[in-house]
């Protein structure tokens, strides 16, 4: 095990305010996919530590300390937890990039800022959540009729190594900020980062046993929390085929689910297109993260005039990128999380070859030594391929030629996906007409993956259920009440 840059970072889970190792003594390894070292171990945990984490998150939720705490107080207590992820930024950042192999300099830029303004946003939504009147046409006698808004109770949060802190601040933050008690699992390759947070918020005044961090594989700890019967609902971020057991597990007692899964997001270029802006912001759109992102767009549809254009743009940008440590200055982009993922991802570029993709660039591992694959443009594909319909979740993107709008929309809906999608065009009246009808829970315009807390995020078709972030995703956390008075 080589010498751990944070040796003082928390590697135990977190129950009722008290650090623990798993009851069975059983840990799981860390390793930096830039490396393939084992830096450190966290906890394997399994169901009894989940059932002590949900009695605690139970107790906690019916004390009255948090969630009838006053809204005011609570908002202030989310914006002292920003404060200290603020005064903590650089820390968090290289956990981030040691742990899940991105850059240094990425984490800094996106990671760390959106984990901060989540927790601002949602920390000023608490003393903003609202019913309403309601006018009562029963029986014509009198009523004062109103709805109000409580929150759901014990949360089960369960989130992916791609972005292990930010997305995992958008369940604690939405979760919180409504009044409930949260036991999270974060993913067994990505826990630290999430640690480290946990035990911020412990130093910010959050009262013990409100957040609760158990760590172990998904099959153990995320089954048992979809499975248990006190937890009041789920939140899950991860692939769709999980999505679904989790969608699963959780009827036993109709918990509350809310599913952010895949996605296969297509570009769509215009042939008025600013094609100088095109070549990087397509290229960035699919290979940011080593294309380890939900929404990538790693389906390419450019308009039959400017198609040879784009594809050796986006090639030659995807040759100029650096792979390297993420803790280097002038890496661009990062390894991916472990050899498992690295396997997959050259599979479907075999796969692309196979059935007669035309291979422009990449392909190919980088290097003997991480988990690096080489950013990969395909041409001359079809939405026969594996390569165009399957989530790859890595750095490969496969380009196709279309001829006109509708051609376009046809292509860019062939998906059992609907996360994401981008639309590039001088002509703003298309890119609405185009917004309008594409299948998916977010559409960019001249850009791609603009993220803000203030934006619903979700998906439609098979990339999930319901929204995370912004007022929608917040009430996700909340059950709405009717209540009726009958006036004298």
């Amino acid at each position: 095990m080589s010498e751990f840059i944070y040796q003082g970072c928390k590697t135990q889970s977190l129950i009722g305010g008290k650090w623990i190792n798993a009851y069975s003594g059983e840990t799981i390894d860390v390793e930096d996919p830039a490396t393939e070292e084992i830096i450190t171990s966290i906890p394997r945990c399994g169901v009894e530590e989940v059932n002590e984490a949900v009695r605690v998150a139970r107790l906690a939720f019916e004390s009255a300390t948090w969630s009838r705490m006053r809204p005011i107080d609570r908002g202030r207590l989310l914006e002292t937890i920003a404060r200290k992820i603020e005064d903590h930024a650089d820390e968090l950042a290289m956990l981030e990039s040691i742990d899940t192999g991105k850059p240094l300099a990425h984490a800094k830029m996106l990671d760390i800022p959106s984990t901060i303004e989540v927790f601002r946003y949602m920390g000023g939504w608490c003393s903003k959540m609202h019913g309403e009147t309601l006018p009562v046409s029963f029986d014509g006698r009198e009523y004062h009729a109103y709805t109000r808004r409580d929150p759901v109770g014990v949360v089960g949060t369960i989130t992916p190594w791609n972005y292990p802190l930010a997305i995992g601040a958008w369940k604690i933050a939405s979760a919180l900020a409504a009044g409930c008690t949260v036991v999270m699992k974060p993913a067994e390759l990505t826990s630290l980062s999430t640690l480290r947070l946990a035990e911020l918020c412990l130093e910010a005044g959050l009262p013990e046993g409100v957040l609760n961090v158990v760590t172990g594989y998904g099959h153990e700890v995320g089954k048992a929390l979809a499975l248990h019967p006190g937890v009041n609902k789920i939140a899950f971020t991860g692939s769709t085929a999980v999505g679904k057991q989790i969608a699963e597990y959780s009827l036993g007692n109709m918990k509350r689910v809310t599913l952010e899964l895949g996605g296969k997001s297509p570009s769509v270029v215009f042939e008025d297109a600013d094609l100088e802006r095109v070549g990087l912001g397509a290229a960035l759109a699919v290979f940011f993260n080593s294309g380890q992102i939900c929404f990538a767009a790693s389906r390419l549809l450019v308009q039959e005039k400017v198609y040879d254009k784009v594809v050796e743009a986006v090639a030659e940008v995807a040759k100029s990128f650096k792979l390297g440590n993420g803790r280097d200055a002038d890496t661009m982009l990062g390894p991916l999380v472990s050899r498992k993922q690295q396997e997959r991802v050259l599979g479907y570029c075999a796969s692309g070859v196979e059935q007669g993709a035309e291979l422009v660039t990449g392909g190919k591992r980088h290097g003997d030594k991480g988990y690096f694959v080489e950013p990969t443009v395909f041409a001359s594909t079809n939405p026969s391929m594996k390569i165009v319909q399957e989530e790859i979740f890595g750095p490969v993107v496969s380009i196709m030629p279309f001829k006109d709008m509708d051609d376009a929309l046809k292509l860019a809906n062939d998906s059992v996906y609907g996360l994401a999608a981008n639309v590039w065009t001088k002509d703003i009246n298309k890119a609405h007409k185009m917004a309008a009808r594409l299948e998916a829970g977010s559409v960019w315009i001249n850009c791609h993956g603009i993220i803000d807390a203030a934006a619903p995020f979700g998906g439609f078709k098979q990339s999930g259920w319901g929204r995370e972030v912004s007022a929608e995703g917040l009430y996700a956390y909340t059950e709405t009440k009717a209540v009726c008075a009958l006036l004298d």
